[in-house]
């Protein structure tokens, strides 16, 4: 298996999308330890994780709070002797939909200073102790508006172009550790819980949400969680083991230009 005898830390494993991931890595192989605020939905994970043969293990940690992600690792070192592969996913709070000069200061730096606060504190941590092993995975996640203009996604898309920088400044200061990191850019999955929730709750808006996100990608189609997943678990294998500083994109093609003129015929 790709991920045979690697340890993985997730946080906000919780979620949807940390949740798929978190499965993904123990079906390579690797031994995962689940963080977050819900215990009782990460649990819910891990129980599927071990009932199918693979290792997992919850813990409560605020991915926002450095003595306890500090403290956490420390346990993890202790049972497993290593840590192989971090990846947050922890959520953030976002204000979108409107025009950024209607926007009020607050709501648009909130989610940069979220997304930078929780993420730098975990790389930090991981990256600490990647060091000393000389060796190591980090691995961030992004979104299309970290590649493209993408109108009405407030501060949530310079939290990415943020993200997406932390990660290649990271990457060049570890490399010489044999520490890589990298970053997944998602188109966003309609099967994640957010977009599902919503779909939901408005599913007439959300359908020409949606259909106006396919439509700017090149395939017509956007990533699946299971996409984010695998691209995950091949970022944190041996057979990635050159990629590092780099923005990986999983967007179905739409930062490489938007393509909602081209007509199938």
């Amino acid at each position: 298996m790709m991920l045979q005898n690697k340890n993985a830390v997730i946080y906000g494993a919780g979620g949807s999308l940390g949740g798929a991931v978190a499965k993904a890595f123990a079906a390579a192989g690797a031994r995962v330890f689940l963080t977050g605020h819900r215990i009782a939905s990460m649990q819910k994970i891990a129980d599927k994780i071990n009932q199918s043969g693979g290792i997992a293990e919850v813990a409560e940690v605020d991915g926002y709070d450095e003595n306890a992600i500090n403290a956490h690792l420390a346990e993890v070192l202790q049972k497993a002797r290593s840590i192989d592969i971090s990846f947050n996913a922890v959520g953030v709070d976002v204000t979108q939909g409107m025009p950024l000069v209607n926007m009020s200061m607050d709501d648009f730096v909130l989610p940069v200073t979220q997304t930078l606060h929780t993420r730098f504190l975990t790389a930090k941590a991981a990256g600490n102790a990647m060091m000393k092993q000389g060796s190591g995975v980090i691995l961030f996640l992004t979104a299309t508006p970290g590649g493209i203009g993408y109108p009405y996604t407030g501060g949530f898309a310079p939290a990415c172009t943020a993200v997406e920088s932390l990660s290649r400044n990271l990457a060049a200061e570890l490399g010489v550790y044999g520490v890589r990191v990298v970053t997944i850019r998602s188109g966003g999955s309609p099967d994640s819980k957010v977009f599902s929730d919503a779909i939901e709750s408005i599913p007439d808006v959300m359908e020409g949400v949606l259909s106006s996100m396919e439509n700017d990608t090149m395939l017509k189609q956007l990533p699946l969680m299971a996409d984010i997943a695998n691209t995950a678990v091949f970022l944190s294998s041996e057979m990635a083991g050159k990629i590092t500083g780099c923005t990986i994109d999983v967007t179905s093609g739409t930062t490489a230009g938007l393509n909602y003129r081209v007509p199938k015929v």
